[in-house]
């Protein structure tokens, strides 16, 4: 027993009479427009009822507005305590006849609460104080009837009881009701699915384009820092060229770094870098300056790969040869790129120490550490290609990474 007047206690009870209240309310200036309506029609009194519909078809419209459902989601939030996400944009028309629907119910149990919930309060504060004055009746919708002796506390108390449950059954009426209605239908819930899946999938583009960006810029720049404080006093032309390939290096990652930034903060940041499989040359050459030994060995036109396929390709090349620097044990970097009428071919391959830890999987001879998130990244951009991957342990003290991909891909 005690369990079921637990609503009665709960401060949500009465926040929840208050949101219905002020349903009612807001309804009364639909009220009063659906009575003039009416009377202006048919000046008889009696033709007032007629308006009931009339305002109930007002009401349905009031709700129609968006602006209707977010100021009711808040309320909603606010004062009945229940979780109702925000509305998606571009809403099926079809759900907007829940609004509306809501409108109505809300508006309605705001007024029994006013009409039927004022009145049991009153009867319960004012029975006892009649019955000391030796005048106590109950009146209710022109029935009435004498209550006396004790019955007037009795009548008082069951009045009071009553209006508290009519506010807990209220409450919990709207706290039901305004999740389905107002939340998100099935509809929305896809669409807000669908737009979760892609703001994930972009942030983990932007996390491959982060990693493959600064990873090799910063590699690179420490490589060619190290060459130039060796060669500064003996060779400041070679020196210089060490900066110069540093500051072209980092102005590029910067660029990818203000646009990945501009897009995670919601702001215009300008046209995404595209580099592509025909900028290959300008990042050899900042790998050459860093003491890096590449031999490249490319066939077929680089310049017939294009869209995707080319931005990838060079990602994958980019991250290739970031690793090898970073893992490699010195010596010469292989690197091949053949551009096929089916099928466009990549290959990295570079020397490795033959201590444990070796090879593209931890720190080479250089010493960089690992963050483990490189060849399972490019691994997942192949895969997304509908591409073939391999990385690992190639021929004698040796990496390769091999990567085969469909140029349907270049459209």
């Amino acid at each position: 027993m005690i369990k079921k007047l637990r609503p009665l206690l709960r401060r949500s009870t009465y926040t929840g009479v208050l949101f219905a209240v002020a349903g009612a309310l807001a309804g009364l200036p639909v009220a009063m427009l659906a009575l003039a309506l009416t009377l202006g029609v048919d000046g008889r009194p009696e033709a007032a009822w007629v308006g009931l519909p009339v305002w109930v078809v007002l009401l349905g419209l009031a709700g129609l507005p968006r602006v209707v459902r977010r100021v009711l989601a808040a309320a909603a939030r606010r004062l009945l305590g229940v979780a109702v996400p925000a509305p998606v944009k571009g809403a099926a028309a079809g759900d907007r006849w829940r609004t509306p629907v809501f409108v109505v119910v809300h508006v309605a149990l705001g007024w029994t609460v006013l009409i039927a919930g004022s009145t049991l309060v009153v009867m319960g504060l004012t029975l006892p104080a009649q019955w000391a004055d030796a005048e106590a009746r109950v009146s209710l919708f022109g029935w009435g009837t004498e209550v006396t002796g004790v019955w007037a506390w009795v009548v008082g108390a069951l009045s009071l009881l009553l209006a508290a449950l009519l506010f807990a059954g209220v409450s919990t009426a709207l706290r039901r009701l305004a999740p389905r209605l107002l939340g998100p239908s099935p509809a929305e819930q896809l669409a807000m699915a669908a737009e979760r899946e892609r703001l994930l999938a972009e942030r983990n583009r932007l996390a491959h384009e982060l990693h493959d960006s600064i990873g090799h810029t910063l590699t690179a720049a420490t490589i060619q820092a190290a060459v130039a404080g060796e060669v500064l006093a003996d060779d400041p032309v070679a020196a210089r060229a060490a900066m110069r390939s540093i500051e072209e290096s980092t102005r590029a990652a910067l660029e990818d770094l203000d646009y990945v930034l501009g897009v995670l903060r919601d702001e215009q940041s300008g046209t995404a870098p595209t580099r592509t499989l025909t900028d290959l040359p300008e990042l050899l050459d900042r790998l050459r300056h860093a003491g890096a030994v590449v031999v490249p060995r490319t066939t077929g036109d680089l310049a017939l790969v294009q869209g995707t396929l080319s931005r990838a390709a060079y990602r994958i090349v980019q991250e290739g040869l970031t690793n090898a620097l970073r893992h490699g044990a010195g010596g010469p970097i292989e690197l091949r790129v053949a551009a096929g009428p089916e099928e466009l071919e990549l290959s990295v391959v570079n020397a490795v120490g033959g201590g444990e830890g070796s090879g593209q999987g931890g720190p080479g001879a250089s010493g960089f550490p690992t963050s483990g998130h490189g060849l399972p990244g490019l691994a997942e951009r192949v895969r997304l290609l509908h591409g073939e991957f391999e990385a690992g342990p190639y021929g004698e003290r040796q990496w390769r990474l091999a990567v085969r991909l469909p140029m349907r891909w270049s459209a």
